[in-house]
């Protein structure tokens, strides 16, 4: 069975916020107007057969003023960043260096008590393994940069130090294609938007 599985990165909550931890803030006016404005080029992912989101309200809005109608996903939740949930990098270096240098060397370590990159790139590898679909079936999902980049990781069988040297934007698409266990990247050529700026 062969799947193509495109990635949407949700729309940012606000170009003025830091990034958190586990960020669940809405889309806010500009993150609605960006994703309109991309919606032109991303509508044609709606004919997937299926389409899935994350269940952040941004992934969830998102999905949605992109027409894609998605089922929420349980799996494509953001990492589980225990007691650093909420806080930016900055917030957590400041509290507890010594962990947050574990935690960026070591992909086993949980120091702030929640899940390991390593956990989180497996999580989301089984989802990804998982999906159901006709030969030659496509799917799309929306979701938060960091469960996109732990999709990547797996997906290329990449080593987990990987995952924080890939940049994911917001409202950017990128495309698996295969099956389980055995995933390829897809990139196509830039969409107008990109080409434009």
């Amino acid at each position: 069975m062969h799947l193509r599985v495109t990635f949407v990165a949700a729309a940012r909550s606000s170009a003025l916020l830091a990034e958190r931890f586990e960020d669940d803030r809405p889309l806010d006016q500009a993150g609605w107007e960006e994703a309109q404005r991309a919606a032109a080029e991303l509508l044609p992912l709606a004919a997937a057969e299926l389409r899935y989101c994350a269940p952040t309200p941004r992934s969830r809005a998102t999905g949605d003023v992109l027409g894609y109608a998605p089922l929420v996903q349980l799996a494509l939740r953001d990492c589980d960043m225990g007691r650093w949930r909420g806080f930016t990098l900055g917030e957590a270096m400041a509290r507890e260096p010594e962990a947050v240098d574990s935690w960026l060397s070591d992909p086993r370590s949980t120091p702030h008590g929640g899940e390991s990159l390593l956990a989180f790139i497996a999580r989301v590898g089984a989802w990804l393994d998982t999906r159901p679909g006709e030969d030659g079936g496509s799917i799309v999902a929306v979701a938060e940069p960091s469960v996109v980049r732990a999709a990547l990781v797996y997906a290329l069988k990449a080593p987990p130090s990987t995952y924080w040297n890939i940049d994911v934007r917001p409202l950017s698409a990128v495309t698996v294609t295969g099956r389980a266990g055995r995933w390829s990247l897809r990139v196509d050529g830039a969409p107008a938007q990109a080409r434009r700026v």
